[in-house]
């Protein structure tokens, strides 16, 4: 029996929000178990950076394809070009999102909108695509969905309610798709991100307010590190977690235990 559970070599990855942050992190992670790495998000100049960048550090295959996830079209076109390119995709990492913060009664329709656009809908248009054109034919792929703690609680430090329910929509829309698609050998997970420090969230989090946050709501009294996410990534982008799906994962240091 083959042992080496998460060797990635000769997989397809596509990891959606691939210019910087926990994007690029899990990027990488796939790459270091051999997958080739399809660098995904609208800043052109970043995601050739990151695909040059992970070709050199990893000696594997890597694509940048500039591409705005609120255009149906553009995903289309995506999708197409990495089949072109390498005949098959078996990984979706739909990391891509932003976060509307503002107290409830002062969000706009537009900020609300646009949450739901990209967070929600937008990892929806990347997953049919790329399970119509390449997983459902194949009869194998792994979808990870990038939600976030704040899709299974409510919190009290920020108002952001756009963005708690667009991540909560993303995973009861990997419960659906996964539940619709297993029977086609796709897997369909999500990995619900606690803080994690980041080249735009590292000043925050090192605030005074954020580390005594830290010291009353997370049982592990800190934020996550950079490599932290990154075996929840392999595991589930990995063939040795067939029999998971359906399951929105916290990597939290234990925030949404208590």
């Amino acid at each position: 029996m083959d042992r080496n559970y998460f060797d990635l070599k000769d997989n397809v990855a596509i990891v959606t929000g691939c210019s910087g942050g926990l994007g690029v992190q899990m990027a990488k992670a796939l790459a270091s178990q051999g997958a080739s790495i399809v660098a995904v998000a609208r800043r052109k100049e970043r995601i050739e950076a990151v695909a040059n960048q992970i070709a050199e550090e990893f000696g594997v295959p890597t694509f940048a394809v500039q591409c705005d996830i609120k255009s149906t079209d553009a995903v289309d076109a995506m999708v197409d070009a990495v089949i072109e390119k390498f005949g098959r995709i078996d990984i979706l990492i739909n990391n891509a999102g932003t976060g509307a913060i503002g107290n409830a009664e002062d969000i706009t329709d537009e900020q609300f909108e646009n949450e739901m656009q990209i967070d929600l809908f937008g990892s929806f248009r990347v997953a049919r695509a790329v399970a119509k054109k390449a997983m459902i034919p194949a009869k194998y792929g792994r979808i990870i969905n990038i939600a976030s703690m704040y899709g299974l609680v409510g919190n009290m430090v920020a108002g952001s309610t756009p963005y708690h329910a667009a991540k909560g929509g993303v995973v009861n829309m990997t419960r659906a798709l996964a539940a619709e698609w297993g029977k086609h050998g796709i897997t369909v997970n999500a990995i619900c991100p606690g803080y994690f420090y980041t080249d735009l969230t590292t000043e925050t989090l090192n605030s005074d307010f954020f580390q005594q946050h830290a010291k009353v709501t997370i049982p592990e009294q800190r934020y996550g590190d950079e490599g932290e996410l990154d075996t929840a990534a392999i595991f589930l982008a990995s063939p040795a977690s067939s029999y998971v799906t359906g399951v929105p994962l916290a990597v939290d240091g234990g925030y949404t235990c208590i």
